[in-house]
């Protein structure tokens, strides 16, 4: 256990007790008046054994927790390591009362340790075991509890980085599927038209540049997927000429919609490379927008090749948005046409965890923290001014001793130093200390 974390769970014990003294001593106002009076009448005195005796008993269960969930982690929750781990809480309370009472009534009252000895009974045992067994309980429950909502979290963050290097995976399968084919049409064009072949290489050049630059989106917009296609199809058109008959439209009717990047490209390359595309059977793609799709079809009029064709393009574009999207796409094949549907997505449903959207996560789950640290301050705060104005009018109406002081400036510490974790400022440090460390072991290079 470090020193911070020695120095956090004293405070922790510090003002756990306090609150258990003060609990305790306003059950004996009203059940055990004399019981009462004589802790009252000792004032100072009985509130500082009971501090010491709480901070015994709660440090040691506590090295004991830590120790134990280190050693097995979650794999404490078995019936045999738990029942191991809550006997070690029995032990470690035991030693820690026997502590405890040495310092109190040895160090503290004097007793001679014979005398001690022969005192001894069960009775001083049973009521701190039972408290520090509850607390115990409920620190292995909240402990699980954290423990179950952490793996969760850690689960969805593997499923969304998988999804994401599937995904990334998917996008760059496009670059040689693409090239490969521009260059066999350029090939083509250099043995047929070496002109046209030239204005192929520029306008290829622009084609390429976009695939680059989309290849990182998830989605882009309808009308940039539109404009590339238009570019794309006057690519085409100086291999085909007149062969092919495009209706592709100038914008969509929903500016906000969004699709897969690279998706029109890849369907009418493969409408293009699967049909056969002649003067006498000209080839006609029509892309229209239908009941949220954006639909491309295509007169089906196929090459009667040997070779079958290996799917890349559709299998990548369902595969992309599976990954995205519940919505499907869809296809359809008829003995005259074939038409694929692409999902227009207006409202992102995104599985893949992009590099923005896990800082945002971040930020959300740091800020979430914060306010959780508020709120327990604010709370802490609220106790603090209800408790103390009812220890003082008990004070003022039992004795004279002002020794509701005493609880006002132990636990007014514990809230001035709660508020200042809260709001995350050191007075020692500074505010911007523990950042400033943080950039400096960054930065160095040996670190």
């Amino acid at each position: 256990m470090s020193v911070n974390r020695l120095l956090k769970e004293l405070m922790r014990a510090v003002i756990m007790g306090s609150l258990l003294y003060f609990g305790f001593l306003a059950y004996y106002y009203f059940t055990d008046q004399p019981r009462f009076d004589r802790i009252v009448a000792n004032g100072l005195r009985e509130y500082y054994e009971q501090i010491i005796f709480f901070i015994i008993l709660y440090i040691a269960n506590m090295f004991w927790i830590s120790y134990y969930i280190k050693k097995h982690n979650s794999d404490i929750y078995t019936l045999k390591r738990i029942s191991i781990a809550i006997l070690g809480n029995i032990v470690m309370t035991f030693l820690g009362i026997i502590l405890a009472r040495v310092i109190i009534l040895v160090g503290f009252h004097g007793m001679l340790i014979e005398e001690f000895i022969a005192n001894e009974a069960l009775k001083y045992y049973l009521q701190p075991i039972v408290i520090a067994l509850i607390i115990s309980f409920a620190f292995y429950a909240i402990w699980y509890y954290k423990y179950r909502q952490e793996n969760k979290v850690k689960e969805q963050k593997i499923i969304a980085g998988t999804a994401s290097a599937k995904f990334d995976a998917l996008k760059n399968q496009l670059d040689p599927h693409f090239l490969f084919n521009s260059l066999n049409v350029l090939t083509s064009l250099i043995e047929e038209d070496p002109h046209q072949a030239q204005k192929f290489t520029t306008s290829l050049s622009k084609v390429y540049r976009y695939v680059l630059e989309q290849k990182n989106k998830d989605l882009v917009s309808v009308d940039e997927e539109l404009q590339f296609a238009r570019t794309y199809v006057r690519l085409l058109k100086m291999r085909f000429e007149d062969s092919i008959v495009f209706d592709i439209p100038e914008a969509s009717s929903h500016p906000e919609a969004k699709i897969i990047p690279l998706s029109l490209q890849l369907l009418l390359e493969n409408a293009v490379k699967h049909n056969v595309v002649t003067s006498e059977k000209p080839l006609h793609i029509r892309v229209f927008e239908k009941d949220g799709m954006l639909q491309v079809s295509n007169n089906l009029q196929e090459k009667q090749v040997v070779k079958k064709s290996s799917g890349v393009g559709l299998t990548n574009i369902r595969q992309r948005y599976g990954i995205l999207t519940d919505r499907n796409v869809q296809i359809h094949k008829t003995a005259s046409d074939f038409s694929v549907m692409l999902p227009m997505l207006t409202k992102q449903v995104s599985k893949v965890e992009t590099q923005k959207g896990y800082i945002e996560d971040k930020r959300y789950e740091k800020a979430k923290e914060r306010v959780e640290q508020i709120k327990g301050f604010y709370g802490n705060l609220t106790s603090y001014c209800i408790v103390i104005p009812i220890l003082a009018v008990i004070n003022i109406n039992t004795t004279s001793f002002p020794w509701a002081i005493f609880p006002a400036l132990g636990w007014g510490f514990g809230v001035t130093v709660h508020g200042l974790e809260a709001f995350g400022y050191n007075p020692l440090y500074g505010k911007k200390w523990e950042e400033r460390k943080m950039r400096e072991f960054m930065e160095d290079e040996n670190f």
